[in-house]
């Protein structure tokens, strides 16, 4: 990582970067406990402990990816935290749009695709009332293990040719300081408009949600104002998913 062509474009911001840690995540809390300001970033050029959702890993090969989390003092309540995961969703989208040409998809609530593979995935905690915003984005790696590789993807991969790491990085920070700006100065409502617009799984998809006791099954309509997914059951019934993880329901299923 060329930090000199990162902090040569955002000399106010305070980054950190190393070359192993076990996880941004953690010590990204540690500075946010010391007080460090907000917009603070920690990034590694490896993380042998990457975190993901449910307390899943997430593989941080040394050199190909963006592994960073940015520490975040904002004015939010706790219950709109998962809205600050939508709006993180939509920096990354956006960002892979304009600097590497290449279209996503949002899967709610944090993973970011291409062609139904996963490039990027968010992890937002909310610790002391500081947001750690965490993001892992596949840049430039060629091959996953094998229990990952059907449902992984990299820019490299999406596209053909390799990215350099430092300018992405410089629009993502710039992009999610938009996207929450757009949450603090107008409200909820056009992040939930915009991620409804950029998911395809936002509304009408056909949806298996698994959770802790089992799984739901049905169509998705929306989200709810507070950024949770809305299912519609077979049977009819509404559901409001508050956690789990989405993927596509069985294309010969019959839902309705």
């Amino acid at each position: 990582m060329n930090l000199d062509f990162v902090r040569g474009r955002m000399p106010e911001r305070k980054i950190y970067w190393h070359e192993s840690v076990s996880s941004t995540m953690t010590e990204a809390a540690r500075l946010a406990a010391e007080g460090c300001p907000s917009g603070t970033v920690v990034g590694a050029e490896e993380q042998t402990a990457g975190q993901g959702r449910f307390g899943r890993s997430w593989v941080s090969e040394r050199g190909f990816g963006l592994y960073f989390t940015v520490v975040l003092r904002l004015p939010v309540a706790p219950e709109r935290l998962p809205v600050v995961t939508l709006a993180l969703g939509l920096a990354v989208s956006d960002t892979l749009r304009l600097i590497a040409g290449v279209s996503c998809d949002l899967r709610w609530p944090n993973d970011v695709l291409i062609n139904e593979r996963k490039c990027a995935g968010i992890l937002v905690h909310l610790q002391d009332s500081v947001i750690l915003a965490g993001i892992g984005l596949n840049v430039n790696q060629l091959q996953f293990p094998d229990d990952i590789s059907s449902q992984a993807t990299s820019l490299a991969l999406a596209t053909g040719r390799e990215h350099q790491r430092e300018p992405l990085l410089v629009y993502l920070l710039g992009a999610i300081d938009s996207f929450n700006s757009v949450l603090l100065t107008s409200g909820i409502e056009p992040i939930l408009q915009m991620f409804e617009n950029s998911s395809s799984y936002a509304r009408g998809r056909r949806v298996v949600v698994d959770q802790a006791d089992g799984r739901v099954e049905g169509i998705t309509e929306g989200l709810t104002p507070a950024g949770f997914l809305k299912v519609r059951k077979a049977n009819g019934e509404l559901f409001t998913v508050l956690a789990g993880g989405v993927r596509p329901a069985d294309p010969s299923a019959n839902l309705l």
